[in-house]
């Protein structure tokens, strides 16, 4: 059955609600989007990886990164360290604060996801999320394309 809504506003609104939700579930401590990502990038990677590598992953510039390690460091949640190795090369790493502050971002993204899936069978959240994924590798693949 084909209900006469367009998939290409439809998924925007998707993607602006979901963002728009989790990001009011960060501002209940203090954190934005960006260092929401900083936290999880770090606790992917033991607690500390290069700044360099950050800033790879959160794909802005330098000096977006170091605005927002700088807060980051004033809310005590991160430190930076000149690596052994190279002395050029700064390390960030999750201070006890900022594992905390992680565990509570995670728990918001669990709660986020719940809303997301609430009334959904696990066949239909498996189902959605196969669907979004090859919607997702067909807008990746005409990126290649223009």
């Amino acid at each position: 059955m084909h209900c006469g809504y367009a998939l290409g506003p439809m998924l925007g609104r998707c993607a602006h609600l979901a963002r728009e939700r989790m990001d009011a579930r960060m501002s209940r401590f203090g954190m934005t989007p960006a260092q929401t990502h900083v936290l999880r990038f770090l606790r992917e990677n033991g607690g500390q990886m290069p700044q360099r590598a950050l800033l790879e992953k959160l794909k802005v510039k330098p000096s977006t990164v170091n605005g927002i390690l700088d807060r980051m460091e004033e809310k005590g949640l991160v430190e930076r360290s000149v690596s052994g190795a190279d002395a050029r090369q700064r390390l960030v790493a999750l201070t006890p604060a900022g594992r905390e502050r992680e565990e509570q971002a995670k728990q918001s993204f669990l709660e986020a996801e719940a809303l997301i899936a609430k009334g959904l069978t696990e066949e239909e959240t498996d189902t959605l999320r196969a669907l979004l994924e090859r919607v997702i590798h067909n807008l990746e693949e005409d990126r290649t394309l223009c």
